[in-house]
């Protein structure tokens, strides 16, 4: 399996246990902004003179219910739908203490935005639109029972407790955005390799190889640097199909992909070409540097008990596109088979390998 393909599922298996594990990543946020919660409502319900009345109330939903949530998510058979539930009781608390803030205008409309704010960072699709049941109801339960008399002013004390909980919150919007777009760009990143490489035997895919042989090309013609193309394939490979199975043949592509990319050099740019051919490009190759590459790629495959034969040519002025100088590195591949297999040729005469 290729770097890349790992990689992915690598990624797979991460999203499955955060997914798993998220009640372990809201557990430290909802101790920290319901600790902050509970000093706003205490600071309304001393403007409202209701604190000796629901203070103990105020001490159990901000303080006790996060860790209660926490247990309940931990040990439940289903920690993420456990989660969820979580979420929504929290909504539930907060229309809750709205009704019993007496609608306080300033600590009613942050805790409310924070609380459904909350909801979207999940990523939980919906979540913020099926937790505001839960918090409309309960505000309008405990207005239905208790006749709250609305106060729409904050009291200064009241202003002062509700600051640091507009400012935390926004931080902690900003660094989690920030998060998410790095992660977003590694990702993009990762998956812009994996589009660019071949699955089965992790060199680059044909789409790219050629963009890369393109520009080498480019480069030979406009600025006269030496470039070879060496054009591989795998001798007698549809015997290994027909004779051991198409496993047998998928296994073989995959050790000689491994072993031509182990051959190469950090520079050169080595794909599948299709089937069992393979294709290397080497940018600013003198014709010694390029042979050795040949020999070697041939004596990695010649140590898999397998044998390539190799096709070389040179970049020349007269390869006015990719299609012709392709063509020329298949001619000197089909003249490696004529003559016996398992060697190098090339358009140019190159000494015989010793």
């Amino acid at each position: 399996m290729s770097a890349p393909a790992r990689r992915a599922i690598d990624g797979q298996r991460r999203g499955r246990r955060s997914r798993e594990q998220m009640y372990k990543d809201i557990y430290p946020l909802r101790v920290l902004g319901m600790g902050l919660g509970l000093w706003v409502i205490c600071s309304v319900l001393v403007q409202i003179g209701e604190l000796a009345r629901f203070g103990w109330l105020s001490f159990a939903t901000m303080v006790v219910w996060p860790h209660l949530a926490y247990l309940h998510a931990r040990h439940s058979r289903d920690p993420y739908r456990a989660e969820i539930r979580n979420l929504l009781v929290d909504s539930a608390i907060t229309g809750l203490w709205i009704g019993l803030m007496h609608y306080n205008l300033l600590p009613s409309v942050v805790l409310a935005v924070i609380t459904t704010h909350d909801k979207f960072s999940t990523g939980i699709k919906r979540l913020w639109l099926y937790s505001l049941p839960g918090m409309v109801g309960a505000a309008l339960l405990v207005t239905l029972l208790l006749r709250p008399q609305p106060v729409w002013e904050s009291s200064l004390p009241v202003i002062i407790a509700t600051l640091p909980v507009i400012a935390l919150h926004s931080l902690a919007v900003g660094y989690a955005s920030y998060r998410l777009i790095r992660t977003v760009a590694r990702q993009n990143l990762e998956l812009k390799e994996l589009r660019q490489r071949d699955a089965q035997t992790g060199l680059y895919a044909r789409a790219h190889w050629q963009e890369q042989a393109q520009a080498v090309l480019e480069g030979a013609r406009h600025n006269d640097r030496p470039a070879w193309l060496l054009m591989i394939d795998i001798d007698h490979f549809k015997p290994i199909n027909d004779v051991h199975g198409h496993t047998a043949g998928d296994e073989a592509i995959r050790a000689v992909g491994a072993a031509i990319a182990e051959a190469v050099r950090e520079g050169d740019c080595a794909g599948r070409y299709g089937g069992d051919e393979f294709a290397v490009v080497c940018a600013d190759t003198d014709e010694a540097q390029a042979q050795a590459i040949a020999q070697r790629i041939r004596e990695r495959i010649a140590a898999l008990r397998l044998t390539g034969s190799i096709g070389m040519a040179h970049a020349s002025p007269l390869h006015i596109t990719l299609r012709d100088w392709l063509n020329e590195a298949d001619s000197a591949l089909y003249r490696a088979k004529h003559e016996g297999r398992n060697q190098v040729a090339s358009t140019a005469p190159l000494p015989n390998p010793a």
